[in-house]
């Protein structure tokens, strides 16, 4: 009896040790997702504007280029924008190659949308989607063509090699749009945390119009497009949007209503004579 009873002491120890065929095939298919999701360490950077904050996934963005989205219509071609747009409080999003600048509303805290962001930007890359749906952001800004003048191919190559790195290093982007060779005035367009930022027009000033001036003389000015004066009217396409409703034409009153009732009358009335 003894023996009996060490021996199976021994098995069940044995027993123990052995792990049960369900959590060993749950972990299995656990696995895929939860590892893409642990190998992902997102940081954050502040930036001078206390609304936009830059997010590092540690993973490249884009491959070139940048994009802005400013609305969720506008985010149709990016479902990470689209699904970054569906956290209260985003007012736009913007990708760079190595980072994402997201920019709320001023009534929200950060404490209520970063974990939003953490989770949505996680489980994006999880999944192992695209950015950008088969869509190319378009041709550098600052990419010299056959068509531009000296000074504005100078303009061009100083923003990409000086102003270009330093406002991204903020979170944001600095786009060019035009030069008037009679005025003197550069327009530029900022993208990102620079947009709306209380220090951009200390920056763009103090900053950019300084330097642009020290270099090229022809310049007098470097001025600012605000984003609204660039974006096309747009159809709202966000989920929780209310049908706008599309405004009739007055009735007319009685007295107009009378006068063609009569008119029309008259007219039926003479085609039954003839």
């Amino acid at each position: 009896v003894g023996r009996a009873l060490h021996h199976g002491t021994k098995m069940l120890r044995v027993l123990r040790r052995l792990p049960t065929a369900l959590p060993t095939a749950r972990r299995t298919a656990m696995l895929p997702g939860a590892a893409a999701r642990r190998s992902l360490f997102i940081q954050t950077e502040s930036t001078p504007n206390p609304e936009s904050l830059k997010f590092l996934p540690g993973k490249p963005v884009l491959e070139s280029g940048t994009a802005q989205f400013r609305s969720y219509a506008e985010a149709q071609v990016s479902p990470l924008a689209k699904r970054l747009f569906k956290i209260e409080g985003v007012k736009s999003v913007f990708f760079a190659q190595e980072f994402i600048t997201i920019t709320k509303d001023p009534d929200t805290a950060w404490s209520v949308v970063k974990p939003h962001v953490f989770s949505q930007v996680m489980d994006f890359y999880a999944e192992g989607g695209k950015v950008l749906d088969d869509v190319s952001t378009g041709a550098s800004d600052t990419a010299i063509t056959d068509d531009d003048s000296e000074i504005v191919a100078m303009i061009k190559e100083l923003i990409e090699t000086r102003v270009r790195p330093s406002v991204q290093d903020d979170g944001g982007d600095i786009v060019f749009k035009s030069f008037n060779e009679e005025s003197g005035v550069v327009l530029v367009q900022l993208q990102g945390s620079c947009s709306g930022c209380p220090s951009s027009t200390v920056t763009l000033k103090s900053g950019i119009e300084n330097m642009m001036m020290h270099y090229i003389p022809e310049v007098t000015s470097v001025e600012s497009i605000d984003e609204d004066e660039d974006a096309p009217e747009e159809e709202d396409l966000s989920p929780t949007a209310a049908p706008k409703l599309k405004l009739q034409p007055p009735p007319p009153s009685s007295d107009v209503a009378a006068k063609a009732r009569k008119e029309a009358e008259g007219a039926l009335s003479s085609l039954g004579e003839q």
